[in-house]
C-alpha cells in the first residue's frame, strides 16, 4: 500500500490482497487484471472502501455458489475485512452500496496454468453472488473482458474513474496474477490441514469426557 499527498487530498494505492477505507477526502486506486476490486460506500456517512482480491482454488464447481466454496473463503475474508474496517470508521453495514471492477481473462491461449484460465470468470461470479447474498445493492460494474484496468474511487461523489490498459501491459498483469494465485493456493493447502487437525483433536477430547 502506498500513500500520495497533494495538499489536503490523499491518494491510496492498494495491491493484491490489500484493502482500505476512509471518511475523508481520499481517492483509492488499484491496478486490476484477473483480480476483482469491490468499491463499497456508505452514502449517508460519506465513507468509502476498496479491496483487491483473487479467489484461490485448483478446482471450481459449476453448481456450488463460490461464496460457499473453499476457494471462496479468500473472497469472503477480503469482503469481511473491508466491511469491518468501514464499520470501524463509522459506516452502517445496512447502508452499504457497491461498484465492482476487474475479473478480466488476460491470459492468451496456451499460457494458462491449471485452472488459472477461469480465475477472472470465477471472481466475477463470486462478487455478484456475495453481494446478492448480503443484500448489498450493486450500483455499477465493469467485470470480465480481456483488458486490465486502472481504477480510482473517489470519496465525496462516490464515482469510479476507469482506464483500460493495453495488451502488452495486460500480459505483465497476467504473470503477476498467476503468481498471486499460485501463492494463495500454496498458503491455503498448508493452512487447511492444520485447521482440520485441530478440529479432530477437539472432537477427540469431547469423546474422552
Amino acid at each position: 500500500m502506498r500513500t500520495e499527498k497533494n495538499g489536503r487530498y490523499t491518494r491510496i494505492i492498494i495491491e493484491p490482497g490489500e484493502y482500505y477505507s476512509c471518511a475523508n477526502a481520499t481517492v483509492i486506486s488499484t491496478l486490476l487484471g484477473s483480480c476483482v476490486a469491490a468499491c463499497l460506500y456508505d452514502p449517508v456517512r460519506q465513507i468509502i472502501g476498496m479491496n483487491h482480491f483473487m479467489l484461490s482454488g485448483r478446482n471450481y464447481s459449476q453448481e456450488l455458489p463460490h461464496f460457499a466454496s473453499e476457494a471462496g473463503r479468500y473472497g469472503i475474508n477480503a469482503m469481511e475485512l473491508l466491511i469491518n474496517d468501514m464499520m470501524h470508521n463509522g459506516a452502517d453495514r445496512h447502508s452499504l452500496r457497491a461498484k465492482t471492477f476487474g475479473g478480466a481473462s488476460i491470459f492468451q491461449k496456451g499460457e494458462q496454468v491449471g485452472n488459472f484460465m477461469r480465475v477472472g470468470e470465477v471472481n466475477c461470479r463470486f462478487i455478484r453472488d456475495f453481494l446478492a447474498n448480503e443484500d448489498i445493492p450493486l450500483d455499477a460494474e465493469d467485470l470480465g473482458g480481456e483488458h486490465g484496468r486502472v481504477i480510482h474511487f473517489s470519496n465525496g461523489d462516490f464515482k469510479v474513474y476507469q482506464r483500460k490498459i493495453d495488451h502488452n501491459r495486460s500480459h505483465r498483469l497476467a504473470v503477476r496474477d498467476r503468481h498471486c494465485w499460485l501463492k494463495a493456493i500454496e498458503v491455503q493447502e498448508k493452512v487447511m490441514p492444520e485447521i482440520e487437525y485441530w478440529e479432530l483433536e477437539q472432537e477427540s477430547s469431547r469423546a474422552k469426557r
